[in-house]
């Protein structure tokens, strides 16, 4: 009995195209989508979450492991808590570091960031919005992701305050350019926005340090109205999928539930 009632909340996935083409960059892309287990018993609009690193978030095969998403929504949708729409956006493989990238440096000197988040706001987020029952506003709008996907997130999040209303930041790659502070610095929401930020304690000797710093500038938002941030951490957390996949119903649930 136990497993059938499991069963049932599983969530629907669906792959909205397995070679998606992205204009701006020349490429194609597996785009999957995570719907409530009764999305199509109902006419509800939902929220929406995007996410980078599709690769990483369920798959089984996934070579470094998965965040497990679709294991954490069975139990959020027993809570009654799974009230978004997902949508898992996969990575470049090879490409990936320079599609994430917001800034160019030495090491890494083609930076896409910019070209991938036209493709997301021009091409992807209408189309979604088109096939799904989505609420489109900023405010139901939340963009996510880990590491370089992290940093990308913020990245789009802090460019785009008109469009992202929700981020969830796990490990980002701040180390990658000082510029990121200082967008941090100038950035003004468009309106009641809730930033979930994660760091472990055992990422790298300044990975803590550095996401506290940007705790720091982000708390001095606290003026604007609406706008809230949290910092959770893992003292014994590291830089691994399994600790992001740990954190995602913290910060679902503190995002799109609590916040509702």
């Amino acid at each position: 009995m136990t497993d059938q009632l499991t069963k049932s909340y599983q969530p629907i996935i669906e792959i909205l195209d397995s070679g998606f083409e992205i204009p701006q960059l020349g490429r194609k892309r597996r785009i999957a989508v995570l719907l409530p287990y009764d999305y199509y018993e109902s006419d509800k609009k939902y929220p929406v979450l995007y996410l980078h690193d599709g690769q990483n978030l369920f798959d089984e095969y996934a070579p470094y492991g998965n965040w497990g998403i679709d294991k954490s929504l069975v139990s959020l949708s027993e809570e009654g808590i799974f009230n978004a729409i997902i949508v898992a956006i996969d990575h470049g493989g090879e490409l990936r570091i320079q599609e994430y990238l917001p800034y160019s440096t030495p090491r890494y000197t083609q930076a896409e960031g910019d070209l991938y988040i036209r493709f997301m706001l021009e091409d992807l987020k209408p189309m979604i919005e088109e096939k799904y029952r989505v609420l489109g506003d900023r405010a139901s709008t939340g963009i996510g992701g880990s590491s370089l996907g992290g940093l990308i997130s913020l990245y789009a999040g802090f460019q785009h305050p008109d469009k992202f209303g929700k981020m969830m930041i796990f490990s980002p790659s701040l180390w990658i350019s000082e510029a990121i502070y200082t967008l941090a610095k100038t950035f003004t929401p468009g309106g009641p926005t809730d930033i979930y930020l994660y760091a472990g304690g055992m990422e790298s000797a300044n990975h803590y340090g550095q996401v506290m710093r940007l705790d720091n500038i982000l708390q001095e938002k606290r003026k604007y109205d609406g706008f809230d941030v949290i910092f959770a951490h893992n003292p014994s957390g590291r830089h691994s999928e399994i600790n992001w996949g740990q954190q995602f119903p913290i910060a679902f649930k503190w995002l799109f539930y609590s916040k509702y």
